[in-house]
């Protein structure tokens, strides 16, 4: 028999949806004809699959030790073990895995590449500050990406056990491009990254950016566009943008209609329709030729405010997927498109209590040394 007792991390969901997770390599049908011969129990009870799980309930299963080993895709300790040596990773894959992945982290560390920091954890979330040229996630089995890092942060502090980790992966829960840098938000409990996400997808938190452009904006405004994503170039374009005043658009202009496709050329990795994007500009410093901006979101597209402001006929310096040519690295040393997610706004209504810390708070990071150098060359 096996056993496993539901933590944080696993309660709230459906028994078959946990099920699934626990046992990835049983195939569906197989748990649930399992649970109805009573092979697996809930709380000592023959159960449907339906039920949502609470923290503390007991889930049992009656396999081989064998049969359990490969439908988990993990060795099964046949003896007891102490808390100490529990999740060793001896004849374990998945540890075994991560230990690789921390030797990629080594290696990057000494190629010169950053790592993540922490800026504000609590036992739900944790808020890092991503550098240039990391993934938010992966795209190639190969790659490491904030994810792989986030796991492994989990482990090594103790939010998470090898054995949660089954059932439970720490995830972000908004996106960066590959080299913007700056602030993203990460679940490390399911609560966390549910709450959290919610948040985003509603428009509670308030994410700002700062990024210097070509040209100069001595007034803030407001803009509204249609995006359509390329996908086999990775490139976002923009059609039907229009300009107001500054968080001047009216609530109810939900509608923006797209221009007549080019009857010569298609594209049928675009998407047809495109997605409204609302976004805010404000000059914070204007220079000769450039400006420093703070961006803020009302909607988070990808490459939203650089498909933007090269629309606007102002790329962003160092963006030459967005118009930028390769004077920008000669002339400010730049390797990447110059944005950084540098502050976010929590709302004062927060009523959850394991949330009570974010209420109204407002976290903010220094510009990247990327800014520094080029400001002082625009001085």
């Amino acid at each position: 028999m096996q056993s496993f007792t539901i933590g944080k991390n696993q309660a709230g969901q459906r028994f078959d949806k946990f099920l699934v997770k626990y046992l990835p390599g049983a195939p569906k049908s197989l748990l649930y004809k399992q649970l109805r011969k009573k092979n697996i129990t809930l709380n000592k009870r023959k159960a449907e699959g339906s039920e949502i799980l609470k923290i503390g309930d007991v889930v049992e299963s009656f396999f081989s030790d064998e049969t359990f080993e490969k439908f988990c895709n993990v060795s099964f300790d046949k003896e007891k073990t102490s808390e100490k040596d529990k999740y060793s990773d001896t004849d374990n894959p998945s540890l075994s895995r991560l230990n690789k992945e921390n030797n990629k982290t080594d290696n990057k560390k000494d190629s010169g590449k950053k790592n993540p920091s922490v800026v504000y954890e609590d036992m739900n979330i944790i808020i890092i500050n991503k550098p240039v040229d990391m993934l938010s996630q992966k795209s190639k089995e190969e790659d490491y990406s904030v994810n792989d890092w986030l796991i492994e942060y989990c482990l090594n502090t103790g939010k998470i056990t090898e054995k949660e980790l089954k059932t439970f992966k720490p995830s972000i829960c908004n996106r960066l491009d590959r080299n913007t840098s700056g602030l993203l938000i990460c679940g490390c409990s399911l609560k966390g990254l549910q709450v959290m996400s919610e948040f985003i997808r509603e428009g509670r938190i308030e994410k700002y950016y700062l990024t210097i452009c070509h040209g100069v904006i001595d007034k803030a405004f407001s803009a509204k566009a249609l995006l359509k994503k390329n996908q086999s170039a990775n490139k976002s374009g923009i059609e039907n943008i229009e300009v107001y005043d500054y968080r001047g658009i009216p609530e109810n202009e939900n509608d923006i209609k797209s221009k007549p496709a080019n009857k010569h050329k298609k594209d049928n990795n675009s998407s047809p329709k495109g997605e409204i994007i609302i976004t805010d500009f404000k000059p914070v410093k204007v220079f000769e030729n450039a400006t420093l901006l703070e961006v803020n979101l009302h909607t988070g597209k990808s490459h939203q405010i650089r498909a933007q402001l090269s629309a606007l006929g102002h790329p962003i310096l160092g963006d030459r997927k967005y118009g930028c040519d390769f004077e920008d690295k000669k002339k400010y040393g730049l390797d990447n498109q110059l944005l950084q997610a540098y502050k976010l706004v929590f709302p004062d209504m927060i009523s959850d209590e394991d949330f009570a810390g974010l209420k109204g708070r407002v976290i903010e990071i220094k510009p990247s040394p990327d800014f520094e150098k080029a400001i002082s060359k625009l001085g």
